[in-house]
């Protein structure tokens, strides 16, 4: 907030941070969980660095990339939260902070609410893309 200013700008970096940790380790466990019997297959059959990337490690790291960016979905609504908290004039975390200020529990409330159904549509849009990214994938049967 102090080198950004109050704008958007640093409400959308601190957002931002706060999504990027957590789906950069996921995408670096994915990358690395890749069984080792399948890079010895790639290698014996003489596999690029590029096509051992675009045809093992990414489809093998997308599933724990795409369950990073679950965490991240509902993460990033904090951190617009949070920015907003810090220093804003408009925006769901500054009724938050007004309603709080003047006890208006159904502002606050309905701030909260919507916080929660914005979070959960992200999480639902993270759950379609991993449902039309990972159709390949075997689901178990319950």
């Amino acid at each position: 907030m102090i080198w950004f200013g109050p704008g958007m700008l640093s409400k959308v970096l601190i957002c931002a941070l706060i999504v990027f940790f957590p789906v950069l380790v996921n995408t670096i466990v994915g990358l690395r969980a890749v069984p080792e019997s399948l890079r010895d297959l790639m290698h014996s059959l003489k596999a690029s660095r590029m096509q051992m990337l675009v045809y093992l490690q990414i489809p093998s790291a997308l599933p724990v990339f795409l369950g990073g960016l679950r965490i991240g979905a509902a993460l990033s609504v904090i951190g617009a939260v949070v920015g907003e908290f810090v220093g804003a004039d408009h925006g769901l975390g500054f009724l938050i902070n007004v309603g709080r200020g003047q006890y208006d529990t159904a502002l606050v409330f309905v701030s909260i609410f919507t916080l929660i159904i914005m979070a959960l549509a992200l999480y639902g849009l993270v759950v379609l893309a991993e449902r039309a990214n990972l159709s390949w994938q075997h689901r178990p049967e319950h």
